[in-house]
């Protein structure tokens, strides 16, 4: 490891400890530790938003994906942007105006706990796969860089210390110091991209090669009879990445708790339109550094360069191909993007278990608080349980194992088993008007399991689904059995007045 490059590396830890230790002058209660108070400007909230979704996942599989099928991910984003349009104008006012703390509030309120608290074990489940996921992606460049450097260090021993560095700052600061902290690591990888694309372009030829291959194209306009199994087509682009993303940033808490951090609605519209921009530049930039590597390579193939995947394209380049200084800030940036959503998925969980599940996880952590000479009361159940979910995220991604499949992918994929279900939840509770608290819970019990059935099935028999259209074949089997519970009457309790439950 080159000095220059350990300097950056320090300095990016530096930065950030001084952006901690300066929020940690703050007033810190449980409210400011999940909620920030309400008070964050619209534009570090954007920033946050854009660190949090796009992660290690984006950082080292989008290069890949430009490498292989050109800048298909910048025409996704555009589905991304109408989506957030939709969620901007219908979802956000049920959230800003109402004042909650977790977007599945909002279906407790509309149909009782039981459906709100499906939802969030839903969304904990998903968020302790999906994270793991990311994690395992994270460990590739910085396992690699240090195994050139002649310190041959486990992928178990450089997790524990991102974690344990993560969860020190997430502990201390809280929401307040996510968001800040994830508005200076998205800088970080985003400068990074953009000097990698600066680059490589200079004496780059063979954009004419790049044109005629299709490296250049949006969209997979002839994806040879494969329409639903190919993602980056215009309809599962544009229709199919429209509504992952009113999935995700409509009904996803990790998404929505920094939106409710906003000042007003306006402020979180901004935030949310200001996201899709963002992410639109930043998969592009990356999506261009796949197509000038493929450029430099000659369009040679990856087990032509000696890779397994795609994945391992831009983490190569990243420890051989830079000059010194820079190489440290692309590894910086690898760091900031997994620590960024890593901080935001522990705060975000965190926040679901003690809002969603009522008072009984912070009566339990009271309780054992009051045994300790130092007693926080919420405060201190916020951050035991952000402390549990790191241990958690660190046992799971423990027993994951790595595949050859993008990993930017596969994080998708795992978050569309949830995202269709509860999604069509939200959409039941404002289309039917009528609808009971039984037929939500009843529909999006089936399409959870549909969807576990359908994802299995789908492996074991070598179909392939895009991950823009799980979100709404999740849709499709919940609003069905939802519609059919609705023709059924409610129970009676012995009185023959309705069951208090349907009241």
């Amino acid at each position: 490891m080159r000095p220059a490059d350990i300097a950056v590396i320090c300095l990016y830890f530096v930065v950030l400890l001084a952006v901690t230790l300066t929020l940690a002058r703050r007033r810190r209660s449980a409210g400011d530790f999940l909620s920030a108070h309400h008070d964050l400007p619209w534009w570090a909230l954007c920033l946050s938003l854009v660190a949090t979704e796009t992660s290690t996942l984006t950082f080292i599989s989008v290069p890949g994906v430009g490498y292989t099928s050109g800048l298909v991910f910048a025409g996704l984003a555009a589905g991304y942007l109408i989506g957030r349009v939709v969620v901007a104008v219908w979802f956000l006012p049920l959230y800003i105006q109402g004042r909650i703390s977790s977007a599945y509030q909002y279906l407790g309120r509309r149909f009782g706990h039981g459906v709100q608290r499906i939802a969030a074990g839903a969304f904990l489940l998903t968020r302790l796969v999906a994270e793991g996921v990311r994690l395992l992606a994270g460990m590739l460049p910085l396992v690699w860089l240090l195994t050139h450097a002649g310190l041959p260090v486990g992928r178990g021993t450089v997790l524990v210390a991102i974690m344990m560095v993560t969860l020190a700052y997430t502990l201390f600061g809280g929401l307040r110091a996510v968001v800040w902290s994830d508005s200076v690591q998205l800088v970080i990888y985003l400068f990074g991209a953009a000097l990698c694309v600066g680059l490589l372009w200079c004496g780059a030829d063979g954009w004419h090669d790049a044109w005629r291959a299709g490296r250049l194209a949006l969209f997979h306009v002839r994806p040879g009879g494969r329409w639903f199994a190919d993602p980056f087509t215009p309809a599962a682009a544009l229709l199919g990445g429209a509504i992952l993303s009113v999935a995700s940033h409509g009904t996803d808490q990790l998404m929505v708790q920094r939106l409710l951090a906003a000042r007003s609605l306006r402020a979180a519209r901004m935030a949310l339109i200001g996201s899709a921009v963002l992410v639109g530049v930043l998969f592009t930039l990356l999506s261009l550094v796949g197509v000038e590597l493929w450029v430099r390579s000659g369009g040679a193939a990856l087990a032509a360069l000696g890779f397994r995947s795609a994945d391992e394209l831009f983490p190569h380049f990243i420890v051989t191909g830079l000059p010194a200084g820079l190489s440290g800030l692309l590894v910086a940036g690898v760091l900031s993007a997994t620590m960024g959503s890593l901080s935001a998925t522990l705060n975000a969980m965190a926040g679901s278990v003690l809002t969603d599940f009522g008072p009984v996880p912070a009566r339990v952590l009271g309780r054992l608080a009051a045994s300790c000479v130092w007693r926080a009361g919420p405060l201190f159940a916020a951050r035991a349980l952000t402390a549990f979910w790191a241990v958690a995220l660190v046992g799971v991604t423990m027993v994951l194992g790595e595949g050859t499949k993008s990993a930017v992918i596969l994080g998708l994929t795992v978050a569309g088993w949830s995202y269709g279900p509860t999604l069509g939840a939200f959409l039941f509770g404002m289309l039917c008007p009528a609808g009971r608290g039984r037929d939500a819970a009843f529909g999006v019990v089936v399409s959870l399991a549909g969807m576990a059935v359908l994802m299995m099935l789908a492996q074991r028999v070598g179909w392939v689904i895009a991950f823009p259209w799980l979100v709404p074949a999740g849709i499709g089997m919940m609003l069905v059995p939802a519609c059919l519970s609705m023709m059924f009457p409610a129970p009676r309790v012995a009185g023959g007045a309705d069951s208090v439950a349907e009241k």
